[in-house]
Parts: structure tokens; C-alpha cells; sequence
């Protein structure tokens, strides 16, 4: 077994185990890897300090092993045990939260992507759609509770969603 230090396109760190290196390249590849934080699949491995571990002797780094079959310094083995794809440890709760995180970010991103931007000024770009003043299309911005309360007295439908930052964790 060998542990990677690995990192989300998201910069968010966390650490998994993995049989062997071949077994995270192969992992990574079909995207069973996830951050723990915001559920994002592209994961990378992160720098890391080298672990120097004592061989089967108990002798220090650099005296020889006892046994000639000792294990490989990157943790290798030719062990038949197959590991499950590597999932942080979570408790259920923590799984839940890191995946509505997921999904509030995945969301977050689609109205980035799809919707204008219009600041401040959401109650006044709503109400110019709404009346035909302006072209029709999906915006998002800000709204204090009482001009969202105002536009939905007007008949004008409009959704509050959780934004969340990046860094949240």
C-alpha cells in the first residue's frame, strides 16, 4: 500500500491509499478519485515529502534490509489484495456535506457559464425583462431580501441560491 498526497482542481488537499502507483494512475483515469471538499474528480498527485521507511530488520535507512525480499521504498507489493478505489476516510455526514457541496459548486458554475452577470442592479435588470425593456435572457446578481420580496409581489419569478466560495470547507 503507498499513500499520495493529492490535490483537486480546486487546490483543495487530501490524502489516499492506494495498492500501488499503478492502481491510482488507473483510479485517477476513470475518474473514482474525488476531493472529499467539493466532490471535483480531477485530481492530481501533490507534492510530497519522500517517507524513508525502516525495512523489515528494523534497520535505519541506508543499513541493509534482513530479507532480500523486502518491500519496495515507494510501498509496492505483489500482495493479491486488490484496494477499492481510494475515498478519503468520512464519516456520513461529511460524505453528505462534501457532496451538496459538490453539487452547490457544479451549479454555481452553470449560471456562471449560462446566465449575465448584472451585479447589484438584479432587481432593476429583472423588472426591464419582465416589462419587455430589455432583451430576454438569464441573469444572476445581487438582491437584498426586500427587493426580492418586491419583484415577486410584481409577478416576477426569482430564485435565491447558496453561493459558495471556493475556499470553503
Amino acid at each position: 500500500m503507498i499513500l499520495f498526497s493529492l490535490s483537486c482542481s480546486a487546490e483543495h488537499g487530501f490524502e489516499a491509499w492506494f495498492r500501488d502507483g499503478a492502481t491510482y494512475e488507473a483510479q485517477a483515469a476513470a475518474g473514482e478519485i474525488s476531493c472529499p471538499v467539493c466532490a471535483d474528480t480531477h485530481v492530481a498527485k501533490a507534492p510530497m515529502a519522500p517517507r524513508i521507511a525502516k525495512g523489515l530488520s528494523g534497520a535505519e535507512p541506508g543499513e541493509a534490509p534482513a530479507r532480500a525480499d523486502a518491500p519496495a521504498p515507494d510501498g509496492e507489493s505483489d500482495s493479491a489484495t486488490e484496494a477499492a478505489p481510494a475515498k478519503p476516510m468520512l464519516d456520513p455526514r461529511q460524505r453528505e456535506m462534501a457532496r451538496i457541496r459538490g453539487a452547490m459548486l457544479t451549479l454555481k458554475k452553470l449560471v456562471e457559464d449560462t446566465c449575465d452577470h448584472v451585479g447589484p442592479k438584479f432587481a432593476e435588470e429583472a423588472r426591464r425583462i419582465h416589462y419587455g425593456e430589455a432583451d430576454n435572457r438569464s441573469i444572476y446578481g445581487d438582491a437584498t431580501e426586500e427587493e426580492a420580496e418586491a419583484l415577486a409581489d410584481e409577478g416576477i419569478s426569482v430564485g435565491r441560491i447558496p453561493w459558495p466560495s471556493a475556499s470553503d470547507a
